[in-house]
């Protein structure tokens, strides 16, 4: 949300794109930290009068004659062919977005939970005044920006969101430790730096020699070394580092540093090492956590309830048996590699229901989850 948190009502939805832009790189940052990065699915929009209430997948009519779509002079496209190439297209994504849908309902209906139509356009109220917009604005930028119709959207996002935060529970606990951190990694000072990462310590111990021999070429030899695409691009330039930002390796290393002082080989993570040119701190916006304590609380109780939705779903996922015969898998575990589904083939066994990555129930839950508090 930029400086001290607030965006600033935007005139047209155009005007709105570059804030726009930065929000979601943050929000998604926010969410793998939290393993819910949602996945994104392009399925085809529908008519509102057409579709079904949220959360339930339409059936088509069996038997049904082929709809003849368009005509090229005496040849004929009809509604399978059509139907059909969207499946090789769009079919594993859209599977996916539709089986996830379902579990979520048949656990709402084990449980005797209901979301309304109410709740969701209320919670689609919220959303978009937390962002500034009223609903219109918002629907037009999802569309235009991420290509999600206002059905998808309700019935995707919003539907998955509240059913999942029902099944979870919302009581979530908010300590003053808690508030006290974030108010720290949120406004404290930070450490601006340079850095290089490496894919193995023998790597990264090379390269040290070189910068020990060398500081001043930290830049080129950051373009030249570094395996991370988007520092390398920028001569190791990273955003700058906050404390309690998870890791504490990195964190403790960094602050550390004096300027222009180049660090020893961090070790980051699974074969993931780094060395750091720090090039001082910057100046803290806020310092009275008075100011902004209710933000952070509710910013910090958000974050929870949504480490919480992405436990359950990960249960419900694992718990309920999902055969996919578009792709082939089963997370039956009686199943192997040399069973067959009814559609012919082997069908392979598999945790989940994802056919590309570890996709959880809805496509977007960045357009849906509010912007960190953050500070530039």
């Amino acid at each position: 949300m930029g400086e001290r948190n607030h965006l600033s009502a935007p005139g047209a939805v155009g005007q709105t794109k570059g804030r726009w832009t930065m929000l979601f790189g943050g929000t998604i940052a926010a969410l793998l930290a939290t393993g819910m990065l949602m996945q994104y699915v392009r399925s085809p929009s529908s008519k509102a009068a057409t579709d079904p209430p949220a959360g339930q997948a339409r059936v088509g009519s069996p038997g049904k004659k082929p709809e003849v779509l368009a005509r090229v002079d005496k040849d004929s496209i009809t509604y399978d062919t059509v139907a059909e190439e969207c499946v090789k297209r769009y079919g594993r994504e859209v599977l996916d977005d539709l089986i996830h849908r379902l579990i979520i309902q048949q656990a709402c209906e084990a449980n005797q939970i209901n979301v309304s139509e109410q709740e969701i356009s209320d919670e689609i109220g919220r959303i978009a005044k937390r962002f500034h917009l009223d609903v219109n604005q918002w629907q037009q930028m999802l569309q235009a920006e991420r290509n999600i119709s206002p059905i998808q959207y309700r019935q995707s996002v919003i539907f998955p969101m509240l059913a999942l935060k029902k099944l979870a529970g919302e009581e979530v606990d908010v300590t003053e430790k808690d508030i006290n951190e974030a108010f720290v990694r949120n406004y404290g000072p930070r450490v601006k730096a340079r850095m290089i990462m490496f894919d193995n310590q023998r790597r990264a111990q090379a390269g040290w020699d070189q910068l020990k021999n060398n500081p001043d070429d930290f830049e080129t030899l950051a373009a030249k070394l570094s395996i991370d695409p988007n520092s390398r691009a920028l001569g190791g330039q990273i955003p700058p580092i906050p404390r309690f930002n998870g890791n504490e390796q990195l964190e403790n290393a960094a602050f550390r540093l004096k300027k222009d002082e180049i660090s020893g080989v961090i070790e980051v993570g699974p074969s993931r090492y780094v060395v750091l040119k720090c090039e001082g701190r910057t100046e803290p916006v806020v310092t009275d956590i008075d100011e902004v304590k209710s933000v952070l609380y509710d910013e910090l109780k958000e974050s929870k309830i949504q480490a919480d939705v992405a436990k359950i779903f990960e249960k419900l996922k694992k718990e309920t048996i999902v055969d996919n015969y578009l792709t082939q898998t089963s997370n039956r575990p009686e199943r192997n590699a040399a069973a067959s589904g009814p559609i012919g083939g082997a069908v392979q066994p598999t945790s989940g229901t994802q056919s590309k990555s570890n996709a959880s129930p809805t496509r977007t839950s960045n357009a849906a989850a509010p912007a960190k508090t953050t500070r530039n």
